[in-house]
């Protein structure tokens, strides 16, 4: 006797579809999306894990555009506190009996060359020769070891210095010697706290002076010079007064500091201040030049390209984190297409039409990209102001660029999730069927 015919084997119920919209053969955008939603919520914790890579590739991004627009930030707040478009002129080095003394051990340069600077460069706005020297300030019982700088009033010109209150010092003041300082906001706090100093007296080597302005806050310069210890004070005040010259270096500063007009072309006025130089100093055409010539914003420069170079690191961590996601998320897709391949049989044989299938896809691996970017952005965030706190770097948090990350990381979804999306809309629904 012939055995009994098995039994044909039963499909196995697919997940629950949403209902066909009456009138036409296939799923509505919104349907489209809620299949997708309820895909990947049956799938939470591959979902999450797949999300992994998008999330740390878009969190790299917003650290990095933080962190390098900050560093750029502060960069440029160096040099507007430096002064814009100055060059600073400085000693060369000096050699006698062929050795070597050193730049600015020897004084080279005149109070009457920064004056004739301007009248002789066209490009250049102002100069403003400098003498330097640490001194003990006194205020009462209180007192401060700082810079004390000598100059004239071009050189709040050339540095672009501000008044929190008070005045300047005017050239007739200065050429009269008259005994009066400005001082930084450190030498403020540490003399006087919070008192105001305006019209009050310090003394500098027992000699008193009036205190007639308080200069606005600068902060370091690029050196991590705090530039708000210093006092300031009329070039022959000092020398009379505090620093004293020998009569051979009666006239003599340290330093020139150079304002160039705007839109002036920085490297020609340069040379033009070097060949200036040599011919006042008649400098033979052999012999080295007697002054060097620093551009201070190149300093900030380099600072600046340190930046990006650790900007461009962590922009390259960030795509390759991306590009890593994108992968896992095609990978994922493609499981997914093989587990549900009978779902997307039953679908088709229902009348849903092959562009349906692709967009479901489509939608499944964009919204799992756009999940990771979401949760990606949120920890950027923290992140680079949990860098700021700990490690004191700058950051600016740019939301354009937190818009674009967002954007590329459902981006990459749509890239990567094609593939796996349109081989699912090409499955052939009989073969779907029987599939096992």
């Amino acid at each position: 006797m012939n055995a009994p015919a098995e039994a044909p084997r039963a499909l196995e119920a697919p997940r629950p579809l949403p209902p066909l919209p009456r009138g036409r053969a296939g799923l509505s955008l919104g349907q489209a999306m809620l299949a997708a939603l309820a895909a990947l919520a049956a799938n939470k914790l591959r979902a999450a894990l797949t999300a992994l890579g998008i999330f740390i590739g878009v969190a790299a991004v917003i650290v990095t555009v933080a962190v390098g627009a900050g560093a750029r930030q502060q960069v440029l707040a160096q040099i507007q506190s430096l002064g814009a478009n100055l060059l600073v002129v400085w000693g060369a080095n000096v050699r006698m009996g062929g050795v070597s003394l050193g730049a600015g051990q020897r004084p080279n340069m005149s109070w009457d060359d920064a004056q004739a600077i301007p009248r002789e460069i066209a490009a250049v706005q102002v100069a403003a020769g400098t003498i330097r020297q640490q001194q003990q300030v006194v205020a009462g019982n209180q007192n401060w070891a700082t810079t004390v700088i000598a100059t004239d009033p071009d050189w709040f010109v050339a540095h672009d210095w501000t008044l929190e209150e008070g005045r300047f010092f005017t050239a007739e003041e200065a050429m009269a010697g008259r005994k009066l300082v400005l001082l930084g906001q450190t030498v403020v706090q540490n003399l006087f706290g919070e008192e105001n100093p305006i019209g009050r007296e310090v003394r500098i080597r027992a000699t008193p002076f009036e205190v007639i302005g308080v200069l606005g806050r600068k902060g370091q310069n690029p050196m991590g010079q705090d530039q708000d210890d210093a006092v300031v004070m009329p070039y022959w005040t000092a020398r009379r007064s505090v620093m004293g010259a020998s009569r051979a270096f009666a006239r003599a500063v340290s330093t020139i500091s150079v304002k160039v007009h705007e839109g002036e072309d920085m490297a020609a006025v340069e040379e033009e201040l070097r060949q200036f130089f040599r011919q006042r100093h008649r400098v033979a055409a052999n012999e080295p030049d007697t002054v060097q010539i620093r551009n201070l914003s190149e300093i900030a420069a380099t600072r600046d390209a340190s930046a990006r170079t650790l900007s461009l690191l962590l922009a390259a961590v960030a795509a390759v984190s991306l590009l890593v996601g994108g992968i896992g998320v095609m990978n994922i897709m493609l499981v997914s297409v093989t587990e549900r391949t009978r779902e997307i049989g039953l679908r088709l044989a229902v009348g849903a039409r092959p562009a349906d299938i692709l967009r479901q896809f489509l939608l499944e691996a964009v919204l799992l990209a756009l999940l990771g970017g979401a949760v990606g952005v949120v920890a950027g965030i923290g992140l680079a102001h949990g860098l700021a706190g700990a490690a004191g770097w700058p950051v600016l948090i740019q939301w354009d660029a937190v818009a674009l990350a967002v954007a590329v990381s459902g981006l990459t979804g749509l890239f990567f999730g094609y593939w796996p999306a349109r081989r699912a809309a090409k499955l052939d629904p009989i073969a779907a069927l029987r599939f096992e």
